[in-house]
């Protein structure tokens, strides 16, 4: 019979340490903008789910302001360097996502106000 221990569960993260990192996650995705919408990600609604794992391994949906966005294979890429800015994180995977589609309803009241929506 092998004696050899399981492998410990990670500790599951506190409510303070989650709200650091989430805070910390969206001043990153701010950083990030759609170079045709002088608005970052965050602000615009791109960003559908983010969530952080117990190993502090982020996984993020996001979508496009439209399918045929000219930085689509890009822009993945953007949000996963800006992210793993953020000290302490093991990893971070960004799934882009088109269901449900995107509209400007997505967008933050201070994104509406920087493109003069309302």
């Amino acid at each position: 019979m092998d004696a050899t221990p399981a492998p410990e569960a990670p500790t599951p993260l506190s409510q303070h340490e989650l709200d650091v990192i989430t805070d910390q996650l969206i001043e990153k995705l701010k950083t990030v903008f759609d170079p045709e919408i002088p608005v970052d990600i965050y602000e615009l609604g791109l960003i559908y789910k983010v969530d952080v794992s117990d190993e502090k391994d982020v996984a993020i949906d996001m979508t496009l302001t439209a399918p045929g966005c000219p930085v689509a294979g890009e822009m993945p890429g953007w949000v996963h360097d800006a992210v793993m800015e953020i000290e302490g994180l093991k990893s971070c995977k960004v799934e882009l996502v088109f269901d449900p589609p995107w509209d400007a309803s997505r967008m933050s009241d201070e994104a509406k106000l920087q493109l003069n929506m309302f």
